[in-house]
């Protein structure tokens, strides 16, 4: 039996693999890898190298965006679902800080099919650093059910 984490793994294999954030193929990505939870919820620790800096060991605010908005894609992977972004809305509450963990972790938090609403949260040392919310719009044609294990 496929479990959810399964199922993402394939959807992201198959239509996400060099993608800068999470694609095991872009070898300048960030790579970050997610695990999914029983309410379908998803959640990945990172840390980001002093590369990705906007000011000295604080991680630039894109590339807080282009996490968060990772998170989000790869829950609706967990769901079978390659989906686009349509809007996402960051706020950031504290400074990232390279070269240490951090978590992130994205859940759904309505459904309107094709159109899903998301959250997503950074938490390093306890606190939460940085939320989004996104819209993402349904994409079936991106997935060629012929090639990817569902």
């Amino acid at each position: 039996m496929k479990t959810a984490d399964d199922t993402a793994v394939n959807i992201h294999n198959f239509v996400h693999q060099r993608c800068v954030a999470c694609g095991n193929a872009n070898v300048k990505g960030l790579h970050l890898r997610f695990d999914t939870s029983i309410d379908g919820s998803v959640k990945g620790k990172f840390q980001c190298s002093e590369i990705f800096e906007g000011y000295p060991g604080i991680l630039h605010g894109g590339i807080i965006s282009l996490i968060l908005d990772s998170a989000m894609g790869n829950c609706m992977f967990a769901r079978g679902l390659a989906t686009v972004t349509v809007e996402m809305t960051t706020k950031y509450k504290h400074p990232v800080v390279t070269k240490q963990d951090a978590t992130v972790s994205a859940k759904i938090t309505r459904t309107s099919h094709p159109l899903y609403l998301l959250e997503a949260e950074i938490v390093q040392d306890g606190k939460v650093k940085a939320i989004a919310t996104g819209k993402y719009y349904d994409q079936p044609k991106l997935i060629d059910s012929s090639k990817v294990d569902l």
